[in-house]
């Protein structure tokens, strides 16, 4: 027997394809209230390093997503999403009691701060006889259909894949729902779309050198995807030109939609297998499978860890040096004055963007490691604020990877920044991008400017110590 009235509570599952919230209400109740609750502690409050919690990228590109969704609920399926700002467990309350709804539908997430929410909603519905009904949404796997129970998932990604790339299927995407949902019989306040300046942020252009403009929402997601893969052809070189730094194309950039849960993993999976059967099955088209796996991956770990992947011991439960909480060495390599060009290239970008690629994460997270030896924590949560592809379990899994607290089983992930350097941009040409005030400096130097003698300076028209900094770490150092 349907329920009268369910709830969907949408949270990082901003779309109608593959949403098994959605689908699950669908099946359950008779009028579907949508709901999107902008969480006042998530985007107005401050990391304990005291970093905003939500940066001003993010917020963005969530207020579009949340937008997009809004649109696409009219258009689709003739509904509108009810917008509070506040604490959900509150607010998703308040609805329930208000609509004397059966159940509340959403995504269950698996991270202290996101399961502290769900349960409390959780206690606060039973209070009125209401129940949550959970649902999946953030993985290319379901659980139930892995080899092991999570708390039995390896620890290390190589065995984790062998254990299920070929035996376990990825099931198809639920479809989105074609018919209109019945009309509210009950009057409810629709809400007022936030500002960024509601959450402390004046609106902003985006930077002209950043890779790529990111646009929050589902249609968004969907044609980046439908661009990558078919219409630039991309994915064909992708295992090839992945390690790269600047540009728009060099990765596919899904991460933003996949955190925000504007793309389904197991849309971008099936797509791909579309594009292997009717174009091309190589290498690339591989190792974007292999991506996805290792996002299952971080997220198995952060259900099987828990709080530990936040702690400062990680999922190994030790540490084997000491990491100080140096928040002056902090400063200089959030703001890119570090001296060492291929670092501030890389934080200058997280700075003006909200985005750094692959490699570049790695080598600003091991340097702060390994060669400033400052608490890993404080950059992880650097990262949480500014990143637009934050996602609690990826973030906080690859900063225990670096920092040798978390799966990986070497000792050391310490990066030759000069070497990583020469290798990735060899021409110097992306930290001409960043830092500018380096444009004349020659081929031989662009990476060591610490090594410019007074004559060079004055050729390549810097002053080391005025213009760009001097290094904090000489990069002899990698020689």
């Amino acid at each position: 027997m349907k329920a009268k009235r369910v709830i969907v509570w949408f949270r990082q599952d901003l779309r109608l394809h593959d949403n098994e919230a959605i689908t699950d209400a669908i099946r359950c109740g008779e009028e579907i209230i949508p709901v999107f609750v902008f969480d006042e502690r998530v985007f107005k409050g401050k990391t304990s390093f005291g970093f905003e919690k939500t940066g001003k990228y993010r917020a963005k590109f969530i207020l579009e997503s949340v937008k997009d969704l809004q649109q696409s609920l009219r258009n689709v399926v003739g509904a509108e999403l009810i917008i509070r700002v506040g604490k959900p467990e509150e607010e998703i309350f308040h609805i329930a009691r208000e609509a004397k709804t059966s159940w509340v539908f959403c995504n269950r997430e698996r991270t202290k701060e996101e399961v502290d929410v769900q349960d409390a909603l959780e206690r606060n519905l039973w209070s009125i006889g209401q129940e949550v009904r959970f649902s999946r949404g953030k993985m290319l796997y379901y659980t139930q259909d892995l080899p092991f129970p999570v708390t039995h998932t390896p620890d290390t990604f190589t065995h984790f894949r062998k254990e299920v790339e070929k035996f376990v299927e990825v099931r198809k995407p639920l479809p989105t729902p074609t018919e209109a949902f019945a009309p509210l019989t009950i009057n409810i306040e629709v809400g007022t779309m936030p500002s960024l300046k509601d959450f402390g942020h004046e609106p902003f252009e985006v930077d002209r050198r950043a890779s790529l403009d990111f646009k929050g929402g589902e249609t968004e997601g969907l044609q980046r995807l439908r661009y990558y893969l078919w219409e630039s052809d991309n994915i064909a070189t992708y295992k090839d030109t992945r390690n790269e730094l600047a540009g728009a194309d060099y990765s596919t950039k899904f991460s933003a939609w996949l955190a925000q849960g504007c793309l389904s993993p197991k849309m971008i999976y099936h797509e791909l297998k579309k594009y292997e059967a009717e174009r091309s099955a190589n290498k690339s088209t591989y190792w974007l499978f292999f991506e996805l796996l290792w996002r299952d991956f971080f997220r198995l770990m952060g259900k099987k860890h828990g709080n530990n992947i936040f702690l400062h011991t990680g999922t190994k439960g030790q540490i084997d040096r000491e990491l100080k909480n140096d928040k002056h060495l902090l400063q200089l390599w959030t703001e890119g004055r570090t001296g060492v060009p291929f670092i501030d290239a890389n934080m200058r970008e997280i700075a003006h963007s909200g985005f750094m690629s692959n490699r570049g994460r790695q080598n600003v997270a091991s340097f702060l490691i390994n060669d400033l030896h400052v608490n890993w924590q404080m950059g992880a949560e650097y990262f949480e604020s500014m990143l637009i592809d934050y996602d609690p379990c990826s973030n906080w899994c690859n900063w225990n990877y670096i920092a040798g607290v978390g799966s990986d089983p070497r000792e050391d992930r310490y990066f030759n920044i000069l070497t990583q350097a020469r290798r990735y941009d060899p021409k110097g040409e992306y930290v001409k991008h960043w830092l500018q005030e380096l444009n004349e400096v020659p081929l031989d130097k662009i990476h060591r400017p610490d090594t410019l003698s007074s004559e060079e300076q004055a050729a390549s028209h810097v002053k080391i110590g005025a213009d760009y900094p001097k290094a904090m770490i000489s990069t002899e150092r990698w020689e």
